[in-house]
């Protein structure tokens, strides 16, 4: 979807400052919202893809004015409450009301935390087709404009490249997502030029790789 996650292009936003020596954290709170998220992630009601949909579809006002671990915090909020896991009036009180009900995996525990993070969650599938494209291939991305979710930026729509790497086939987010199965599609690392992005008065060295699932591609003309 076209969400306030996706400001590539847009303007008004201010300079971006990047921090030297940047910290991982920048307040406690932090360190136990993302431990809250990867723990919660770890019961199986829901996969990476969903997760990010979640953050991604909140209202623009909210997702604009809030922190980075906010948004994680508020969109792991919708996704419990979504699968019945918390209610409204446990968020209200901040804490349970209510045993809580089974979930698909049990929870994590402190002794599974090095394994769980060591496994991570590999994405990549068994291809069920030829590649369609290959290295030094030029393609258009599409355009499309789908309610539901996306890793195509809306910014590299419409826009002419060139395949720099082919990654292999990877469970397809627009459809994991939703619940849709995991679909397995080829992955390209597609290399766009700063003029064919921005236009004109874009930097002429600059370039911006984008790695996009094979529906997103077309043959160049």
């Amino acid at each position: 979807m076209n969400g306030a996650q996706d400001l590539g292009g847009m303007m008004g936003f201010g300079p971006v400052s990047p921090e030297p020596d940047e910290p991982a954290f920048h307040a406690e709170w932090e360190k136990r919202a993302l431990a809250v998220t990867l723990a919660c992630g770890g019961l199986g009601e829901w996969n990476i893809d969903m997760s990010r949909h979640a953050r991604e579809t909140l209202p623009p006002p909210e997702y604009l004015t809030s922190s980075y671990y906010e948004i994680w915090t508020k969109g792991l909020l919708k996704l419990l409450a979504a699968r019945g896991l918390v209610g409204a009036d446990e968020i209200e009180a901040g804490h349970a009301l209510r045993p809580a009900r089974p979930t698909a995996r049990p929870v994590v525990t402190a002794q599974n935390v090095p394994a769980m993070l060591a496994r991570g969650g590999p994405c990549e599938r068994p291809a069920e087709r030829p590649a369609r494209f290959g290295v030094g291939d030029a393609v258009v991305t599409r355009v499309m404009h789908p309610t539901g979710h996306t890793r195509l930026p809306r910014y590299a729509r419409g826009k002419a490249g060139v395949v720099e790497r082919v990654h292999g086939a990877h469970v397809f987010p627009d459809s994991n997502a939703h619940g849709q199965g995991e679909n397995p599609q080829w992955c390209y690392s597609v290399r766009f030029s700063g003029v064919e992005l921005w236009g004109e008065g874009a930097d002429p060295t600059l370039s911006v790789s984008i790695d996009c699932w094979e529906p997103y591609l077309d043959p160049a003309p």
